[in-house]
């Protein structure tokens, strides 16, 4: 792609779809938010395509467009797999937007694009293996290896969610139910939603995210107890991702991101699951918070395709 090509990043989440104008240097030129219309295919197609109108009304082409999404395209049917945003599975979601915006585009699930972007000119800058993750409505991962993405030949490379829960404690067999069909999985443990069940199931009240973390900032040793499980659980999930892949930086992003002292205390608590003697474990803070995963999104044209990602 050439260097003078224009970047348009679009962020497909499960509340919002977030949309970016950048130039080559990732120098911000315009952006755009919008609610995710929930449960409406077309609906999604249609803010997709205002976004990107309204995100080229005052720019010179060519522009690439690079949308990121919850779940992959499956390279053997072409269709849309994984994504916890159900009503887009099972769907010809690049023809289907391509077609409405006349251009071609390239797709990648969501959290690889925050690798992608924490990589390139973020909080992992320079490291050769980063290991990228969403904590938030869900939970994801992406692997970026020598400033490429690893998807694999059936676009799961890195997808960390749906895994069980590592090294798993008598009182969380057998799981809860996962949308995805099975149980246990780590989203079940880690995510917002799952933070707030694990507090209700302890303690009885029905308390959001942000009520927890407000009571455990006061002293509430219930609230700071929920979240020192929280830490635990991510802690022995994250550390099976050290002993298979081994990255230079784990970057965390998503809401849950923002929890006092997760992204300080993981890698103490990450250490005593990996297979080494002495361990040197670095985990740091999205660099561009909530706009990663859009910024990545529109990076997807400058790098290689590889196996598994979405054909242009």
């Amino acid at each position: 792609m050439s260097e003078g090509t224009l970047r348009i990043g679009i962020d497909i989440g499960g509340t919002k779809i977030a949309g970016v104008l950048m130039d080559a240097t990732g120098r911000e030129l315009r952006s755009l938010r919008k609610p995710t219309p929930r449960g409406d295919y077309h609906g999604v197609i249609e803010v997709v395509s205002a976004m990107v109108a309204g995100l080229t009304s005052t720019a010179a082409w060519p522009v690439s467009i690079g949308i990121g999404m919850p779940g992959s395209v499956s390279p053997v049917t072409g269709l849309l797999q994984n994504a916890n945003s159900t009503w887009i599975n099972s769907r010809s979601f690049q023809r289907d937007l391509e077609a409405v915006l006349g251009h071609p585009v390239r797709l990648a699930n969501d959290a690889n694009c925050l690798a992608l972007s924490e990589a390139h000119d973020g909080a992992a800058t320079g490291a050769d293996a980063v290991f990228g993750v969403i904590l938030g409505t869900g939970c994801g991962g992406g692997l970026v290896i020598h400033g490429r993405l690893v998807t694999g030949p059936n676009a799961v490379g890195g997808e960390w969610g749906h895994n069980p829960l590592p090294w798993a404690r008598e009182d969380e067999h057998p799981g809860h139910e996962c949308w995805c069909g099975r149980r246990g999985c780590i989203e079940t443990w880690v995510s917002g939603p799952a933070l707030a069940r694990d507090h209700a199931a302890v303690t009885g009240e029905a308390l959001s995210g942000e009520d927890i973390t407000s009571r455990a900032l006061t002293g509430d040793a219930a609230a700071q107890a929920t979240l020192d499980r929280h830490l635990d659980r991510t802690a022995r999930a994250l550390a099976h991702v050290v002993n298979i892949i081994d990255p230079d930086v784990i970057v965390i992003g998503g809401g849950l991101v923002g929890l006092p002292g997760l992204v300080e205390r993981l890698p103490a608590a990450i250490a005593p699951h990996v297979f080494a003697v002495a361990v040197d474990i670095t985990v740091k803070a999205a660099h561009h918070g909530p706009a990663s995963g859009v910024r990545g999104a529109a990076r997807l044209w400058d790098v290689q395709r590889q196996p598994g990602t979405a054909t242009p």
